[in-house]
């Protein structure tokens, strides 16, 4: 067989790929785990990328890391490098980091300030806005420099959170959470603040196991005693299991909530998105070791310490806790099937002193172990899976309906970009 043909061999797998997922996606049992293929199988990781990731909202980042013109960051979505850069007007765009010449990774570093992107390779250069403002005298007097700008990349920004959608075409509908977003995050004021600390961890495990792990607390009191000591464990008010004494707490911090004008009804768009302010532990202020505060200065206009957690949730790859003075983003981007990069970064005011107004190591410690954890049970989780012993098996509609949900809209998004109706989707409600 030559290599031409194993090339043919290779796209003939990807087609019969995309007819086994929507299959097995079509017939997967209702609030059960997914068929072992769509954990593990790399043709079937390939699919997830091009439905999912090239074509939903990714979060990728926050305003405040490109704070001034010039300043820009970098993100790799799946074999995709993306520019995102400040320009002179204070606007946030997204780039393909990828010059127009020969193809060459223009910006390498993963944060950075320039007056111009210049490619290394033969210089080409860029303005903030993407258009090709340099190639010296190699291309000729006749050359249309107007024609080879960068290719943008769909960009939003709102409530201090960057959001890029790698579609050819128009992107999926995002204005109304962006809208709430922008209200829920007032108080914060994200463009004063500043990443404290950030950590990278690479995990053996399919993205969706990630956040799978995320949208259940069922696993916490087995694994996650640090995070426990602030955290319920509870989703929202209306969890099954919320206990009368939680929920005469949520009235008295609501009613203080309400007083500072601090937004916290529970609100959701569709399955992808939602926005709840939770109280923490009686008693307790932020996700510290003991509860007390992280960091001497609060954040934006917040004045009361006891702000709890507003838990912000957007598929296909982030969670978020807002507290009141400092805030945690998480941010999954997937590597293959089995591997992933789970980013975490502690913000603060950007004025904040550290050694004097926070200690990093305090600041973190408690999601630096419950990663660790996190990591630990899902790299574990894929290794069952990749049995021959593994059938799927049931979620609890009590304890795990946040999986249900994901795998809902997981389903629905893929075979919607294959054409199925929507309504023929599996769905279950929040519990």
């Amino acid at each position: 067989m030559t290599e031409y043909d194993l090339l043919n061999l290779n796209y003939r797998s990807l087609d019969e790929a995309r007819e086994d997922m929507s299959r097995l996606l079509g017939e997967r049992a209702k609030n059960e785990s997914l068929p072992q293929a769509l954990y593990n199988d790399p043709f079937l990781f390939r699919v997830d990328m091009d439905e999912v990731f090239m074509k939903q909202w990714l979060f990728a980042g926050m305003t405040c890391e490109v704070p001034k013109a010039g300043s820009y960051m970098t993100v790799e979505i799946g074999q995709n490098p993306v520019l995102i850069v400040r320009d002179r007007d204070g606007e946030v765009r997204a780039f393909h980091n990828v010059c127009r010449h020969r193809g060459s990774r223009i910006c390498k570093a993963s944060k950075g300030k320039t007056a111009n992107l210049t490619c290394p390779y033969h210089q080409w250069t860029y303005d903030l806005k993407g258009s090709l403002i340099y190639t010296g005298s190699a291309m000729g007097e006749n050359f249309d420099m107007s024609q080879h700008g960068l290719k943008p990349v769909h960009c939003r920004t709102a409530g201090g959170f960057i959001y890029i959608c790698l579609a050819e075409g128009e992107p999926p509908e995002i204005d109304e959470y962006l809208q709430a977003l922008e209200t829920y995050m007032e108080p914060y004021d994200m463009e004063n603040a500043k990443v404290a600390v950030e950590s990278i961890l690479e995990e053996k495990a399919n993205w969706k196991l990630v956040i799978e792990n995320n949208r259940e607390c069922y696993h916490c009191s087995g694994s996650h005693p640090e995070l426990l000591r602030t955290l319920l464990e509870w989703d929202d008010t209306t969890d099954p299991r919320a206990t009368p004494e939680f929920k005469a707490q949520y009235e008295r911090q609501a009613q203080e909530w309400d007083n500072e004008c601090i937004p916290h009804e529970h609100i959701e768009f569709g399955l992808r998105n939602r926005i709840v302010r939770m109280p923490l532990k009686d008693g307790t202020e932020v996700m510290t070791m003991d509860g007390k505060a992280g960091c001497k200065k609060l954040m934006g206009r917040i004045e009361n310490r006891q702000l709890g957690s507003m838990r912000i949730l957007h598929l296909p790859n982030s969670w978020n806790h807002m507290q009141s003075d400092h805030v945690i983003v998480f941010q999954v981007l997937p590597v293959s099937a089995q591997k992933t990069l789970v980013i975490t970064k502690w913000l603060v005011h950007k004025d904040a002193v550290e050694g004097e107004d926070y200690d990093p190591e305090r600041l973190r410690h408690v999601w630096d172990a419950t990663n660790r954890q996190d990591r630990e049970l899902a790299e574990q989780n894929q290794r069952g899976i990749n049995s021959a012993g593994y059938v799927p098996g049931p979620y609890s509609e009590s304890y795990e309906f946040g999986v249900i949900n994901f795998l809902d809209w997981y389903s629905e998004t893929v075979l919607r970009e294959f054409g199925v109706p929507p309504a023929s989707v599996p769905r279950q409600a929040h519990g």
